[in-house]
């Protein structure tokens, strides 16, 4: 069986190199039960572009590779999974 390699690609710039960019930050909020703030650490993950420098989330590269894996079943003549 032949090996069938479909990249994700950038929608701009047809790009499919891509660098991985953490942003560290902390959410405050007060609790109705109490003066004391409840904080929560949150890293978020975005995918740059090195050609055009478009950012991705990883929602956006899942549900384009989603989107691949479809196509590509669907011009094989299978059904989608």
């Amino acid at each position: 069986m032949d090996i069938i390699k479909d990249c994700f690609l950038c929608d701009k710039c047809s790009n499919r190199n891509f660098l991985r960019i953490y942003n560290f930050s902390v959410h405050f909020r007060r609790v109705n039960f109490s003066d004391d703030l409840i904080y929560d650490e949150v890293t978020e993950v975005i995918y740059q572009c090195i050609h055009c420098k478009k950012n991705f989330t990883r929602h956006q590269i899942e549900k384009g590779l989603k989107g691949m894996i479809d196509e590509r079943l669907r011009s094989l003549g299978l059904p989608k999974k």
